[in-house]
């Protein structure tokens, strides 16, 4: 008989063996309801259960798990990987991951979200409506089905949810719409590492705004970051919402939210002093103009030196009083852009003002466009037939110093209003730390982060492209204003665990926790101690409180190293020395702080204890 069944199920088993007529099991009535009981009560009880539950957990991992929230993924029993980019989530890390999803899914049900289901695999033809077919390159997943038919593996949904409201919403009086799915992405990632930070397969909570104004888009978008801080409030997670490149999305501006993090893949401009936050993509400073230099145009040798570097050593002049020239192709046209020596170029700001069509020159093609000149000699002086772009790292500053468009020779002594002919001033370089803020002008600060979210203001871009169209309140037909809003749900959790671990395993918080309660008896032979573990395990279901018993017939070392690595908020020790004294431990897992508890009065502790944490 299995022990630890309730009476009616013993009772039915006692039957069986002892042959009562018409209850043992050869009674059909008999074993259906023996089955229907036990199975009830032992998903209801056994699940939590460490002794019936699947959790693989680790004393060491790969050495290719090189940060945080990797390892202790890997070591705690959450995911295993199937190949490069590609998990299993195991039971204990999807229940974590059900619990992200359940916040994500209250708040967007909040700001009057509609939750959708939307193919992961689609049609190429729809994304070449858009031209994003060829935009995302090899990023996309591509395969053929046995028609020879060219499918891909949707890395995002716009298109989709263009094709539902083309032709279904018709007009004014249908918007807003707020449209949201959490679903399976796929982006086939070069370099895929940092364990779920960059994945091949992921899931995220992708929402999409549908408006017919501006005015309407503004809403939308507010509701989402007003949303969105609840989401990561809740979820326990610090971070700041900065300022970002809208890149292939498009739209009229786009926001971050972000969590400071050492292995983070994005890089952040703050000011500590106003809280400016903006992605190094577009992040801008206010440069403190250079002291003025001799502006007598003078010619000067330099024998194979070519690079800032080695020119600035050659000539003894700092790299910041030096121009750099660089060649560009725009649209098969060529272009001069000028920065200053010691900064450089940003492509992200690059596509924001010249499009994806743009590239460096290559050194032959250089060559050619400046008449023989190599580079590293090339210079903006009495350059013609090139439109000359110029950084506002040097603009309207003098004695510069840069090619003189004559292999081996510099120019000193530059002007850039005199002796230059500008098509245009652009902020093309990339922000340095220390610079000064262009909000309040204290010092800038460089961080990496992690992306937790993002949110878009779309536009048109898509409706257009799709023929998505309402009818505006005066009868004109006008493309739908969308707005984009992603969170990804696997950075929830691992974001979560770079910022809430130490050097035992993880420390979730309430919101996320798989258990809250992790149930320790230190030797479960011993019939005292198993007995109080259980009616603490029970009195937690009773309650509706959920608990993890570790009734595992195994060492108290292990169970209590695995308790840490687990890291349920509250641990309950039931030992045999405490015991005997009517004690038991309770352990705050985020603090590491134990203390004792009388027997008698542990009910109203525990529910104490689980209010005051966090």
């Amino acid at each position: 008989m299995l022990s630890g069944l309730p009476a009616p199920v013993a009772q039915l088993d006692r039957a069986s063996a002892s042959g009562a007529e018409g209850w043992g099991f050869d009674s059909p009535l008999a074993h259906f309801f023996y089955q229907l009981i036990s199975v009830n009560y032992l998903q209801r009880k056994g699940n939590m259960r460490l002794s019936k539950a699947f959790i693989p957990t680790l004393k060491e991992t790969s050495s290719k798990a090189v940060i945080k929230s990797h390892q202790l993924m890997l070591r705690a029993g959450l995911i295993r990987m199937l190949s490069a980019g590609i998990y299993s989530y195991l039971p204990l890390g999807w229940k974590i991951m059900q619990k992200a999803m359940e916040i994500i899914r209250e708040e967007m049900n909040a700001i009057g979200g509609q939750e959708f289901y939307l193919p992961a695999l689609n049609p190429v033809e729809i994304w070449e409506e858009t031209g994003r077919a060829g935009d995302f390159g090899d990023e996309m997943f591509r395969l053929k089905d046995r028609k020879n038919h060219q499918l891909v593996l949707a890395p995002t949904h716009e298109e989709i949810i263009c094709a539902n409201a083309r032709g279904e919403v018709r007009s004014y009086k249908e918007l807003p719409q707020i449209w949201y799915q959490i679903q399976n992405k796929f982006r086939d990632e070069p370099r895929p590492r940092s364990g779920v930070l960059r994945a091949r397969q992921f899931i995220m909570k992708d929402s999409y705004s549908l408006d017919y104004d501006q005015a309407g888009l503004d809403h939308s978008y507010e509701l989402h970051k007003e949303a969105y801080k609840k989401i990561f409030d809740r979820s326990g997670i610090k971070y700041f919402i900065v300022g970002a490149s809208s890149g292939l999305m498009g739209g009229s501006g786009s926001q971050e939210f972000m969590a400071e993090s050492d292995v983070g893949e994005d890089t952040i401009v703050l000011c500590d002093h106003c809280r400016y936050a903006v992605n190094l993509e577009i992040a801008t400073s206010d440069l403190t103009e250079l002291v003025d230099e001799p502006t007598r145009l003078e010619e000067v040798s330099t024998p194979n030196v070519r690079t800032i570097e080695e020119v600035s050593e050659f000539l003894n002049v700092p790299a910041s009083r030096f121009i750099k020239s660089l060649v560009y192709i725009v649209d098969d046209e060529p272009i001069l852009i000028l920065i200053r020596g010691d900064h450089e170029l940003n492509e992200s700001k690059m596509q924001v003002r010249f499009g994806a069509k743009f590239r460096p020159a290559a050194e032959d093609e250089i060559e050619k466009i400046m008449d023989g000149t190599h580079t590293g000699f090339i210079g903006p002086v009495g350059l013609k037939g090139m439109a000359i772009y110029v950084d506002k790292t040097v603009v309207n500053q003098k004695g510069f110093i840069s090619g003189a468009n004559k292999d081996h020779f510099h120019l000193k002594g530059i002007d850039l209003k005199r002796d230059i002919s500008i098509r245009e001033i652009i902020d093309v370089s990339t922000v340095k730390a220390g610079e000064k803020c262009p909000e309040c002008g204290h010092p800038l600060r460089i961080v990496n982060a992690i992306e937790i979210g993002h949110i878009f203001k779309l536009g048109t871009k898509y409706s257009e492209a799709m023929n998505a169209t309402v009818l505006n309140p005066g009868g004109e037909k006008v493309p739908i204003i969308m707005g984009s809003y992603g969170i990804g749900v696997e950075r929830i959790l691992a974001t979560h665990i770079e910022q809430n671990s130490d050097d035992k395993g993880i420390v979730w918080s309430k919101a996320l926790a798989p258990y809250f309660v992790h149930i320790i008896p230190i030797n479960v032979k011993n019939e005292s101690v198993l007995e109080q573990a259980e009616a603490v395990y029970d009195y937690c279901n009773q309650e509706k409180i959920s608990a993890l018993i570790d009734d595992r017939n195994v060492g108290p070392g292990f169970k209590l190293k695995d308790a840490d690595l687990l890291g349920m908020p509250l641990q309950i020790i039931v030992g045999e020395k405490n015991l005997k004294n009517n004690r038991l431990e309770f352990k705050i897992r985020r603090l590491q702080k134990s203390f004792l508890v009388d027997v008698n009065h542990y009910k109203e502790e525990l529910k104490g204890t689980l209010q005051k944490i966090e």
